[in-house]
């Protein structure tokens, strides 16, 4: 039976007594620790920010996550500065949570001076202004292997990015980068999205000689060959904590490399990803991203919105999440990821024959109670049951941005600080047919 201590960090769902920045979870017997360091950007212009490393112990990727390059998508920026706060076994973490600072002050998707930072980005040339630069000097500077810009939009990509893109990745072109954003859409839509119409789906990213130009994501992958990844979520009718759970489980997902003790990806997701991600991503990278600035565009206003339209016509194969890239690689790409996913909600169609997951606690229903900081509580899953069949899998998902799993029947954890602390249990049995079930432990 594992054993983990929740720790404080950034935490959107600690209960209003307790002003807790976060929780994350971490071995307890673990002797060796991740080094941490920050610097800022632009130290005394009105385009400041801080850089955060975190160094694992173990040798790994670097992975670079970037949010607020458009200053009216919340949940990306916020999402970006928990990732900043997590603790890491291998490999590199560089996290720019507020690359905008500017935008993210006024709650727009342009700066002061009405300049859309994701179009200075050129391929092949200098990035054409002082906090483009600056911001590509880090990306130079680390060489990263993976970077992740995290997004928003205010409808969901289908088929016209004009529309929007949110619910999508789009991804680098190679098969690598494909397989590991279907994967993470199959694993985000099982287990965190339970609104069919909602799911994520996946899309490529669009060619060089379309528009629109100038995203940060495709200069990271043509001009360094990085595997880069644009993340949009759904920014209407969404309420911010689940927003940025969704972009913390896609980075966890996407990051999993620098994670060393078990898979951030379950076997259920398998065969979802592979198929999805091939139509999916050829739909979505087609145009996805300028839609996706037209999303934005409303909290700027009008005008700006038309702009991203018109660039998503034209720039819609080229832009991933935010521009609109889906339509560029094709419609039907993405008609096939909705009808994978809706295939894979609808495979557990016979309701009778799904598995029961269940969870029981030590203190008995600890989940009804108001628990005590450093108290540990037993979570057991045996008495997940499913006719005819065996539960051969336990996974669990801890810690609000769920960017911690652990696998088997039983768990220990104990709560280090006070807040609300969602465990999540999905059960798989020999068939492979699923079901989930989720407690919040309290402490005060």
């Amino acid at each position: 039976m594992g054993r983990f201590t929740f720790h404080r960090r950034s935490f959107l769902a600690a209960t209003a007594s307790c002003a807790i920045a976060g929780v994350g979870l971490a071995q307890s017997n673990s002797e060796d620790v991740a080094s941490r360091d920050s610097f800022v950007l632009l130290p005394g212009t009105d385009h400041e920010t801080t850089v955060y490393e975190t160094t694992g112990v173990a040798d790994g990727p670097t992975v670079l996550v970037v949010g607020g390059i458009h200053g009216n998508e919340i949940a990306g920026y916020e999402a970006a500065a928990a990732v900043a706060d997590w603790d890491i076994d291998a490999g590199t973490l560089v996290t720019i949570p507020e690359a905008n600072a500017v935008a993210i002050e006024q709650g727009t998707r342009i700066d002061a001076n009405g300049v859309d930072l994701n179009r200075q980005f050129p391929t092949s040339s200098e990035p054409e202004t002082e906090l483009a630069r600056a911001i590509w000097e880090v990306v130079l500077e680390y060489d990263p292997d993976v970077v992740i810009d995290l997004h928003e939009s205010i409808g969901i990509y289908d088929d016209d990015p004009v529309d929007g893109v949110g619910q999508a990745i789009f991804h680098s072109s190679n098969d690598e980068a494909g397989a590991a954003a279907a994967e993470t859409v199959s694993y985000l839509n099982e287990n965190y999205v339970e609104d069919p119409q909602l799911h994520f789906q996946t899309g490529y990213f669009t060619g060089p000689d379309k528009e629109p130009q100038g995203l940060l994501v495709h200069k990271v992958e043509r001009d360094l060959g990085a595997d880069a990844y644009l993340a949009e979520t759904l920014s209407t009718n969404v309420d911010l904590e689940t927003r940025i759970q969704w972009h913390t489980v896609i980075v966890r997902q996407l990051a999993d490399a620098l994670f060393v003790e078990g898979e951030a990806v379950p076997d259920d997701s398998e065969d979802d990803s592979e198929p999805e991600d091939d139509s999916a991503d050829d739909e979505a990278d087609d145009g996805a991203q300028e839609p996706d600035d037209s999303e934005d565009e409303p909290d700027d206003g009008d005008s700006e919105a038309d702009d991203d339209a018109d660039e998503d016509g034209s720039a819609d194969s080229e832009d991933e999440d935010e521009d609109g890239e889906d339509d560029e690689d094709g419609e039907d790409d993405e008609d096939e990821d909705d009808e994978d996913d809706d295939a894979d909600e609808d495979t557990p169609a016979d309701e009778s024959d799904a598995p029961v997951a269940r969870i029981q606690t030590s203190p008995e229903d600890a989940d009804q109670l108001e628990l005590d900081v450093d108290q540990s509580i037993r979570l057991d899953a045996k008495s997940s049951s499913a006719p005819d069949a065996e539960i051969v899998s336990y996974e669990w998902t801890l810690g609000a941005d769920g960017s911690i799993e652990e696998s088997g029947p039983c768990l220990e954890v104990t709560l280090s600080a006070c807040g609300e602390y969602p465990i999540t249990l999905c059960v798989t049995d020999d068939q492979g047919r699923t079901a989930s079930t989720e407690i919040v432990l309290s402490t005060i």
